[in-house]
């Protein structure tokens, strides 16, 4: 799944719906952000809790290119969640 613009308050709905339809796929979920120019605490919390129910189920995320604002709160706040993988 890819991304673009700014995950925030307003595009929330659209994010987590974005996030549920991943999960529902089978296998290790792939997210494309190199378009995606700010991540809110909101849409960052919305990403680490899909996270964890995928590591539950032995699954992870990677986030390819993810914008400066998600990867400081993802080192910050959720450095211990190993199942999601950063890349790019």
């Amino acid at each position: 799944m890819s991304a673009s613009g700014e995950i925030s308050l307003t595009t929330q709905p659209e994010w987590e719906g974005a996030l549920e339809r991943l999960l529902s796929r089978g296998g290790d979920a792939y997210l494309e952000l190199s378009d995606v120019t700010f991540v809110d605490v909101a849409g960052t919390s919305a990403l680490a809790l899909a996270a964890q129910r995928l590591g539950r189920a032995g699954r992870r995320i990677v986030v390819h290119e993810p914008p400066p604002s998600l990867r400081r709160a993802l080192e910050m706040f959720w450095s211990d969640l190993t199942v999601i993988e950063v890349t790019g």
